[in-house]
């Protein structure tokens, strides 16, 4: 309570209403899996880069590289994590993490690519260029160009320090022409002889350049810059365009020679950037000697004997992902509470399948973790080999589609038949943006069925009723092909066998629910545990879960049926009180699919009364 100790009017706000629950978004996802580059999750690391949200193919493209074939061990394989985050998008999927998994291929393989080295043969007097992560979209070129300011007694002054001019070596003058000599009035009696070799022209001698730091500018021997300078000479700096192995390209102007300098290049492109976004965006960097002075860096960049553009090469993809490395993957995940729905698009395809579809249903049967896992079949099952993989699974916070998905193949080109003009892709990447895309247009509580798979060209194997007949019990959601109707979802049913959870959209809606009371309520937390309390909970959840009614979530023709709060006397003991247990008990009528529509027709009588 306030004091009151002196005499006066005191106006006081209050409040008379309860404390509202916002519902949370459940259509965030979160996709684990192997990409051309990208931040790698090392546990053992403090200062990881997390997962990155990304809202655009665009964004994932810049970030974790483009579609291009991985090479994983001595295999090739198709970009299926890319694939998917493409496929997520189309379908209507808005908001996307991405882990990234990476295993090197041998213990002293970084898989990380680099440029030969340039400058002395000390490492100390050396430059080169690093990609920053592991990958083969590390590969790529880096081209350099000089960008020139006409110096004067003004910019000079004005000029930041670290600022390089470069003055021009002074023209030779044009000798003389000796005039021509007399011929001789008789002709010699011998030939004349020989004439001697000309000498060779000695070389041009190259710009002078000087330095600005705190006592001017000043040359590699300490000799002062001319003042006023000199016609020709200009305040230099360097452009950089940065070309990654998918053709992504980045350009850095106004970049300067020195550590003094605003935009010194040392900087811009450094190591261990200051900002995240350079972390993410930036593909490659610059590693300089520490005996490296400017003059050397303008004369290993754009010097005579400078390589322009560098290559960088030797990037690679690594090894072929272990369950180990999913887990690490998604610790981060874990992390991130907005996910709601997780998939690793392609896992069943490596030799390690089963440890990583463990991992992921143990991620989603996490305590409080408020998420489903999208499975998918390995490729090329029939229906006994699906239900086998089927029958190993049991976890509410998890579904399983079958068969995977013919689309279109990004990367053929006319004429190349070296690249097939179909590739076959998991179903996770489309379920996912379905998931989202019901969410967003129904809501969470409308079962994820019944939808067009955009961008399927067909499935991998065309199941018929009879075929669904015998997978859809057993918990297999199916994507079918619909004559007039397309390509669709023909399932929503979890891989639990227990009957109060069987279907996804009752599974997701009770993690919104719950996940969206856990946020609302968490301001009770350490208040006075007793009526007034108790009587703001109840009403608080009352509130959220009446909006759940009338916008025709919950099953009821009223309220009272549709769901009831509990929060008092019947709900809590003396001991429960005691030990500062606040037990509040919800009921909600959920409503669940109408899976199987039956119309029963019977025959009647033309005087028959209904």
């Amino acid at each position: 309570m306030p004091e009151y100790l002196a005499p006066g009017v005191y106006v006081e706000e209050t409040s008379f209403r309860s404390k509202s629950i916002e519902g949370v978004s459940t259509s965030t996802t979160a996709f684990v899996g192997p990409t051309r580059k990208g931040p790698v999750f090392d546990p053992d690391v403090v200062n990881n880069l997390p997962p990155e949200l990304v809202t655009s193919f665009g964004d994932f493209e810049r970030i974790y590289g483009g579609i291009g074939d991985l090479t994983l061990g001595a295999t090739q394989r198709t970009n299926l994590v890319a694939h998917a985050v493409a496929a997520y998008f189309e379908n209507g999927g808005s908001r996307l993490y991405v882990s990234r998994v990476f295993v090197p291929a041998a213990d002293d393989d970084t898989g990380i690519a680099s440029s030969d080295a340039v400058g002395g043969d000390d490492e100390a007097e050396q430059i080169r260029f690093v990609a920053r992560t592991p990958g083969s979209g590390g590969n790529g070129t880096i081209r350099f160009s000089l960008s020139a300011e006409r110096a004067s007694v003004r910019n000079m002054a004005t000029a930041p320090l670290g600022s390089l001019l470069r003055v021009p070596a002074a023209a030779a003058e044009p000798a003389e022409p000796a005039e021509p000599a007399e011929p001789p009035e008789e002709p010699p009696a011998e030939p004349p002889a020989e004439p001697a070799p000309a000498e060779p022209a000695p070389e041009a001698a190259g710009p002078t350049l000087y330095l600005k730091g705190d006592e001017g500018w000043r040359g590699a021997d300490d000799t002062a810059a001319p003042s006023p300078p000199d016609s020709g000479s200009e305040i230099v700096t360097m452009n950089v365009e940065a070309v990654d192995a998918d053709g992504n390209s980045t350009v850095y102007e106004g970049l300067g020679f020195a550590a003094a300098h605003p935009r010194f290049i040392g900087n811009v492109l450094a190591q261990t950037p200051s900002s995240r976004r350079d972390a993410l965006e930036n593909t490659f960097a610059i590693s300089i000697g520490g005996d490296v002075t400017p003059f050397d860096l303008y004369d290993a960049l754009f010097g005579a004997d400078a390589v322009n553009p560098v290559t960088l090469a030797d990037g690679n993809d690594g090894g072929e992902p272990n369950a180990a490395a999913y887990s690490d993957a998604l610790d981060p995940i874990a992390r991130t509470d907005e996910v709601s729905i997780v998939a690793a698009p392609g896992h069943s395809g490596f030799e390690e399948a089963a440890g990583i579809r463990n991992a992921l249903v143990s991620h989603g049967d996490a305590d409080r973790s408020y998420r489903i896992v999208v499975l998918d079949t390995p490729p090329g099952q029939t229906l006994s080999e699906a239900q086998e993989f089927r029958s190993q699974i049991d976890s509410s916070h998890a579904a399983l589609y079958y068969p995977w998905v013919q689309t279109p193949n990004p990367l053929a080109r006319p004429g190349d038949a070296s690249r097939p003009r179909e590739i076959l892709q998991p179903a996770s990447g489309f379920l996912c943006g379905i998931y989202a895309r019901t969410d967003v247009q129904r809501g969470v509580h409308k079962a994820p069925a019944n939808e067009v798979v955009r961008g399927a060209l067909r499935f991998e194997t065309d199941i018929n009723s009879a075929e669904q007949a015998v997978l859809n019990p057993r918990g297999i959601n199916c994507l079918r092909f619909f004559e007039g109707r397309g390509y669709r979802v023909w399932g929503a049913r979890t891989a639990s066998s227990d009957p109060e959870w069987k279907y996804v959209n009752i599974r997701r809606y009770f993690n919104y629910l719950e996940r969206s009371i856990d946020r609302g309520t968490q301001w009770a937390v350490f208040e006075p545990n007793g009526e007034r309390l108790w009587d703001n909970v109840r009403q608080t959840i009352s509130d959220f879960l009446y909006n759940e009614w009338v916008s025709g979530a919950l099953l009821g023709g009223s309220p009272k049926e549709a769901y009831f709060v509990r929060c008092d006397r019947s709900t809590m003991t003396q001991n429960d009180l005691d030990n500062g247990r606040l037990i509040c008990l919800i009921g909600v009528a959920a409503l669940k699919p109408a899976e199987f529509v039956i119309f029963r027709i019977g025959q009647k009588t033309a005087d028959a009364r209904s």
